[in-house]
């Protein structure tokens, strides 16, 4: 299963990646339309292709698996900068 989640970590594009930061900010679907200047059901998509990738069910299960593999800073927790390794 470790093998599954470190694949689905590296399959997330740039921007899932940016629009998972701001879901964990508290942002609304519409809030990060806005914000990332796209429709709101590009954002919708986003998110539905990060919850597939994840293979999590909801906003609450995905920040569950951001938070455990460091995707996200909350709070103070998580706010290591981690190096950067390309994917292959």
């Amino acid at each position: 299963m470790a093998d599954k989640d470190s694949q689905a970590q590296s399959s997330l594009s740039d921007r899932e990646l940016q629009v998972l930061e701001l879901v964990a900010s508290g942002l609304t679907n519409q809030d990060i339309a806005e914000k990332l200047d796209i429709s709101k059901r590009t954002v919708d998509n986003h998110i539905s292709n990060i919850l597939t990738k994840t293979e999590t069910d909801n906003r609450v299960a995905l920040l569950r698996w951001a938070l455990q593999w460091g995707k996200v800073c909350l709070g103070g927790v998580n706010c290591c900068v981690l190096p950067y390794r390309p994917v292959d």
